[in-house]
């Protein structure tokens, strides 16, 4: 019977050592961590997940704030408001929550935000450090996979894993983690995407799957060996007129098959995507402890 690895649980761990460490932070420094979300438009999935985030930020004694733009806002409007909240000794952690509005150069927006305050990690200055193995904040939903398995008995040492998709937000930083030679590192990676011929002889070989390409059900049971763990990232909505929303959430990964084949397997919803939020968190006090927050 394959296990399954608990998002929910685990990141409830880290919350409870994120909300000790805000207390103690207060009690000793005086210091309480603040994160400022910076929101573009009236996209309804990304207002529900940065109000997700602040309810979060709520339970473990971060003050945040939401700062809502309209869908026309100027690229020197934003970073205007970016370089205000660096300069503020009160914000410890700024989050531009993607995706941004046609027309809006999110290169240039997530640049504006000091590294020292980029509780999400991407920042070049933080992927650059994150690829030469320095100290710095390591994007939020990768860092929260590697935890996941770690917390949960798995190891990521010497394993062959095979990321699909290479998205600057998922794919291309865990490469980069699981490659480090470091504790938790220490993986022979294959970065695969849509330019991969035969990726099922890739992930047929793997120890370890990572799927992160927004496709839904694509991983199919075909698609892997007995025992591999499988690590599901999407999140896609799918019409099902028998529920009471019209739809049912699914991530990349046809669970109902692969988990009869899998180890071990994340559930969607409750796998990575609570992670991603605690570690978020992490990073904010993280920010808050720095001594350049002092």
């Amino acid at each position: 019977m394959e296990t399954i690895l608990d998002g929910k649980k685990i990141s409830a761990e880290i919350r409870r050592e994120v909300k000790e460490g805000v207390e103690t932070l207060r009690r000793e420094r005086g210091v309480v961590p603040g994160l400022a979300f910076i929101t573009v438009g009236e996209d309804p999935a990304s207002l529900a997940y940065v109000a997700m985030k602040e309810r979060a930020c709520s339970e473990v004694g971060i003050r945040s704030g939401q700062f809502s733009f309209p869908r026309f806002t100027t690229e020197k409007e934003l970073v205007g408001k970016i370089g205000d909240l660096n300069a503020d000794p009160d914000i410890h952690g700024i989050l531009i929550q993607l995706p941004l509005p046609a027309g809006l150069d999110s290169t240039a927006i997530l640049s504006a935000v000091s590294p020292e305050k980029d509780v999400d990690g991407f920042h070049p200055f933080n992927m650059g450090k994150l690829l030469l193995g320095r100290k710095g904040f390591c994007p939020c939903t990768p860092k929260g996979i590697m935890e996941l398995l770690i917390r949960s008995g798995g190891e990521w040492e010497g394993k062959d894993v095979v990321v699909v998709g290479r998205s600057n937000i998922v794919g291309k930083p865990l490469a980069a983690l699981l490659m480090q030679r470091a504790r938790g590192a220490n993986a022979t990676v294959t970065l695969c995407h849509t330019g991969t011929r035969n990726l099922s002889l890739h992930t047929r070989r793997a120890d370890i799957i990572v799927v992160a390409i927004g496709k839904p059900l694509f991983l199919t049971a075909d698609m892997v060996r007995e025992g591999a763990v499988v690590i599901d990232v999407g999140m896609n909505r799918l019409e099902d007129k028998g529920s009471e929303r019209g739809y049912r959430l699914v991530g990349d990964v046809n669970f109902a098959e692969v988990s009869r084949k899998a180890g071990a397997i994340t559930p969607v919803p409750g796998g990575v995507g609570p992670m991603t939020i605690a570690i978020l968190l992490s990073n904010t006090l993280d920010a808050a402890r720095s001594p350049q927050c002092v």
